[in-house]
């Protein structure tokens, strides 16, 4: 018995073979092209994006012979939104990612029409060009003869695990989980339905959008004749963040993780409640049973992160490979007093700026390379200090712990600056995909492979634990004064 989890991220596919002990059999990768038409422009190509998952699907599916799944999974990018042909399942457009900053202005134009009250109130989401609202807005003003037939219903629109469903089940199913939904600024996250009123201001004909279905359960089935000759069920769907923190085991009020990736995620469980934050932070669906119940959470979103080393490395050529800044960083003994503001796309949580430019302040004579990819890593763990202090403040409490995942989580120098710089715990589970594992263990509990939350439990795994170590509270104050700076210049 196995559970096939496909995790569509940012810059690739990582498809999973897990087993009913929650082991992962299999591991494969994939990776697509990133589209940068303009600045602050960033989209996909939904064909390559699907050519990945067959590739990484095939290729995992190989280590336990070919053997077809029990069940999948699904988890995603998210806000990333994507157009397809009803009958062909051709895209008229590449998908517009959600680090895309274009739907800016239209975001300002619906500010000024005093729209963003109403807004915030329906959907916990504060008006930004990140959710697939103003991105589907911006089709429709600006290519009418692909938003045509959007109108007319010929076109279908979702986020990326819709399409995905969509090419699994050879265009039979057109549906979306709860947690997606939620991001697309579409949803009312107290009913779970798609909401009249928004879809008029973004212009959105619900005749389009995906039937919206709980977390787990049986959801859709793929065609044979589509993948690789497999007929299974699709039990689990949910965005890659709320996957996470499910993988992460953070079933209960009050807890949380963080997931290092492209970006940095910071989601904490506020249960059956949904929590309004008063400041800079998401109100979003945590995940939804098949009986309807909805658990919410804050939620944190740090645009760059793993991404500010990838440009360490593409951008200035400043380190051969990802891995590399670990040692280059650890061969000083602190940032030399440089300042790294990675707002490469923007400033998400809690500043929501998506104007900012990035910055580097502390510059010398004797500053190296080295003292730039500390700064880096010590920029990942602040932006996240910045987030985590904006949920004690919007609970009243501070937090007791944080769980981690994510490439870069598994830097002992970047998790041990985030100890100190929290003063507290934090622990790094063995499974660092814990986007793909939390597809799997829904997965697994919509085809009843556990039965319950607690035998899930019981799949979470703790690897290390990074107790806090006296902390300089000036470097953290630096790195917000230099946020504050970095916002003149745009």
């Amino acid at each position: 018995m196995t559970i096939l989890a496909i995790d569509a991220g940012t810059t690739g596919v990582t498809c999973l073979i897990v087993d009913e002990r929650g082991v992962i059999l299999g591991k494969a990768y994939r990776e697509f092209e990133q589209h940068f038409p303009q600045p602050g422009w960033v989209e996909h190509d939904p064909e390559q994006i699907w050519v990945a998952v067959l590739k990484a699907a095939k290729h995992a599916m190989g280590f336990v012979g070919g053997q077809a799944p029990t069940a999948i999974g699904i988890t995603n990018q998210r806000e990333t939104v994507v157009l397809w042909d009803r009958e062909t399942l051709a895209a008229p457009r590449r998908a517009i990612v959600w680090q895309d900053r274009r739907g800016a202005a239209l975001v300002d134009e619906l500010r000024a029409a005093g729209h963003e009250d109403m807004i915030r109130a329906k959907t916990g989401l504060g008006l930004d060009p990140y959710f697939s609202s103003s991105k589907l807005l911006w089709i429709a003003r600006n290519e009418p003869e692909i938003w045509s037939g959007v109108v007319t219903g010929q076109t279908l629109v979702g986020t990326v695990d819709s399409y995905l469903v969509a090419r699994l089940s050879g265009g039979k199913s057109h549906i979306t989980d709860a947690s997606n939904a939620s991001r697309t600024q579409l949803m009312n996250i107290d009913s779970g339905h798609w909401d009249s009123e928004l879809l008029e201001i973004f212009g959105v004909p619900e005749n389009a959008l995906p039937r919206i279905v709980p977390n787990y359960g049986h959801l859709a089935d793929t065609d044979p004749l589509q993948f690789h000759g497999i007929s299974a069920p699709i039990t689990g769907m949910a965005g890659d963040q709320q996957a996470a923190l499910f993988g992460q085991a953070g079933f209960d009020e009050g807890d949380n993780k963080c997931t290092y990736g492209t970006g940095a995620f910071i989601l904490h469980n506020t249960g059956d409640k949904r929590v309004a934050s008063q400041h800079g932070l998401l109100t979003t669906v945590a995940w939804q049973t098949p009986e309807g119940k909805i658990t919410y959470a804050l939620e944190g979103s740090v645009f760059v992160a793993g991404s500010a080393v990838q440009w360490l490395r593409d951008g200035l050529g400043v380190i051969e490979s990802a891995i590399d800044v670990n040692h280059l960083a650890e061969s000083v003994p602190d940032s030399g007093g440089v300042v790294f503001v990675p707002a490469l796309t923007g400033l998400g949580a809690p500043e929501w700026d998506p104007s900012a430019r990035g910055s580097i302040f502390g510059i010398t004579r004797g500053t190296t390379k080295a003292h730039l990819a500390r700064a880096t890593l010590e920029a990942l763990a602040f932006q996240v200090r910045g987030v985590v202090d904006a949920i004690a403040q919007d609970t009243g409490s501070g937090l007791k712990s944080l769980r981690v995942d994510g490439g870069a989580a598994a830097s002992d120098l970047l998790m041990q600056t985030q100890a100190d710089c929290l003063q507290i715990p934090v622990t790094r589970g063995i499974n660092l995909a814990a986007t793909g594992m939390g597809a799997a263990m829904l997965a697994g509990l919509g085809a009843e492979v556990w039965k319950s939350l607690d035998e899930l439990r019981n799949v979470f795994a703790v690897e290390r634990v990074f107790q806090p170590a006296k902390f300089d509270e000036e470097r953290y104050l630096k790195f917000k004064k230099a946020i504050e700076l970095t916002r003149l210049f745009k």
